[in-house]
């Protein structure tokens, strides 16, 4: 399965240290798929209502911004625990691509529609 080649060089960014992280959980964003362009206040209302849903049934909770370190392109995104079917489910009602998904120190990434699929990125810790 071809993906996006960005999908493999993302890095990641906190606004405040983790110190403790679950052993299983997802990074999904509600910003622009990639290739798309969405208004400010399109990807502002979405990303403020994946927040809302969010803190009503989790409570870790983290934003994480996942950039490009060669483009510099960043999307505010939200990691938390949820199975990964579930989380995949999510991405797509925020109409995204693909999400993140980490075990213990593996990075991987997925389709979020049929195309449903982990593939393996890297080390998680080596990107924050």
């Amino acid at each position: 399965m071809t993906m996006p080649a960005e999908y493999f060089e993302t890095r990641f960014r906190l606004e405040t240290p983790v110190l403790h992280w679950p052993k299983e959980f997802v990074i999904v964003s509600a910003y622009p798929t990639t290739g798309e362009c969405w208004s400010d206040d399109v990807i502002l209302e979405a990303d403020q209502r994946l927040e809302r849903e969010l803190k009503q049934h989790y409570d870790w909770l983290v934003r994480i911004t996942g950039y490009s370190p060669t483009t510099g392109h960043a999307e505010p995104s939200w990691a938390f625990v949820m199975p990964l079917s579930a989380a995949c489910d999510l991405g797509l009602r925020y109409k995204q691509d693909a999400i993140y998904h980490i075990k213990g120190d593996v990075l991987s990434v997925t389709y979020c529609d049929g195309r449903r699929k982990l593939v393996t990125v890297g080390e998680f810790r080596s990107r924050l």
